[in-house]
């Protein structure tokens, strides 16, 4: 018979499994927090229980890891990038960044994207499938394991398009955060969309407290069409309503990515149309200069970049500059599974 997978499961799905298989119900909590606080890997581990108890959880049960093809860590910053490999043999990437106390996971939510997105390295994959509840929240727990810290901090940003998986996302950002399990606060739990705007109306509607984050990246329809063909589906009218819905209604700030692209939205003219369109919607722009993985694209000059600073140091709503903290260990999303693809295939 094959054996049930418990990790991804929730506290009251726990409580339904020892309850099927004639196990005492408080039993549930205490193989939660073995799970996902004192990160076990197997059912050996969980020494409050009986050995004939772990005994019969490992017949009946499994507790799986992704398994670690490769790291890269980079000189600069001490970014890590992680190339996990899954059990069907595909590969998916996250990053590791700390930051003086804060230590943040950029976790994946896909093996590949579907929204093809120019500039970006995991839109050329395609989509290959969604990732489970379980194989996103491991991406953390294998990195708390591998590093022996607690992350405090955790961006849905990685490979994929979160809201195209969104019941796994939001169950996975229920787990992390969850107060016996990981305990990642949920205003430090931020999760990323290109827009797909009935995704955005519907995290609203469920008053999830998780931040939310879009990527921008253009100031017109047909830019932001060109180097993210969402924008055909829903464009930036009908991106920033639902927005400002989201923000009114969760009074949460919002984090509009906008990587910079040379020649594509650095214009003093792109500034003044960004301060416009994000007019009144509470806020901050985070500004990424590009890390060139697609070549027909590159970064603005210093002296462009400071010049769409300038432009938006009038905005009321903070604005940084995020410089790529990987380029020396390609921490660009999909270049670390693009370079070992043949490799991360293998069984």
């Amino acid at each position: 018979m094959e054996k049930i997978n418990l990790k991804g499961m929730t506290l009251s799905e726990l409580e339904s499994f020892v309850k099927a298989v004639g196990i005492e119900p408080y039993r549930a909590r205490q193989i939660f927090q073995w799970i996902y606080n004192k990160n076990v890997v197997s059912f050996e581990e969980m020494t409050n229980l009986s050995k004939p108890l772990r005994k019969k959880l490992a017949e009946k049960a499994d507790i799986p890891g992704l398994k670690i093809l490769r790291t890269n860590r980079s000189t600069q910053s001490g970014t890590i990038k992680f190339l996990f490999q899954l059990p069907d043999g595909e590969a998916v990437e996250s990053v590791y960044m700390p930051d003086g106390g804060r230590r943040t996971v950029c976790v994946s939510s896909q093996v590949g994207c579907a929204l093809q997105c120019r500039f970006c390295q995991t839109g050329k994959m395609g989509l290959k499938r969604n990732l489970e509840v379980w194989e996103i929240v491991d991406q953390v727990l294998a990195i708390e394991r591998q590093l022996k810290v607690d992350i405090t901090n955790l961006v849905m940003m990685g490979m994929g398009e979160p809201f195209h998986n969104y019941e796994n996302v939001l169950r996975a950002a229920e787990l992390f955060s969850h107060p016996e399990g990981l305990a990642i606060g949920q205003r430090k739990i931020t999760i990323s969309t290109s827009g797909l705007v009935p995704a955005i109306r519907r995290f609203t509607r469920e008053n999830r407290r998780f931040k939310l984050a879009i990527s921008l990246n253009a100031t017109t329809d047909s830019m932001r069409s060109y180097l993210m063909p969402i924008n055909k589906k829903y464009p930036l009218a009908e991106l920033l309503s639902a927005v400002r819905d989201y923000s009114n209604t969760s009074r949460n700030r919002v984090t509009f990515e906008y990587v910079l692209i040379s020649g594509k939205n650095d214009s003093r003219e792109d500034a003044r149309r960004l301060k416009k369109l994000l007019s009144g919607i509470r806020c901050k722009i985070n500004l990424i200069p590009y890390n060139p993985t697609i070549p027909q694209f590159r970064a603005p000059d210093e002296e462009t970049l400071h010049n769409f600073i300038q432009e938006l140091l009038d905005f009321p709503a903070p604005v940084t500059v995020r410089r790529s903290n990987g380029g020396d260990i390609d921490a660009a999303c999909g270049q670390l599974y693009v370079k070992n693809e043949g490799f991360a295939k293998i069984a």
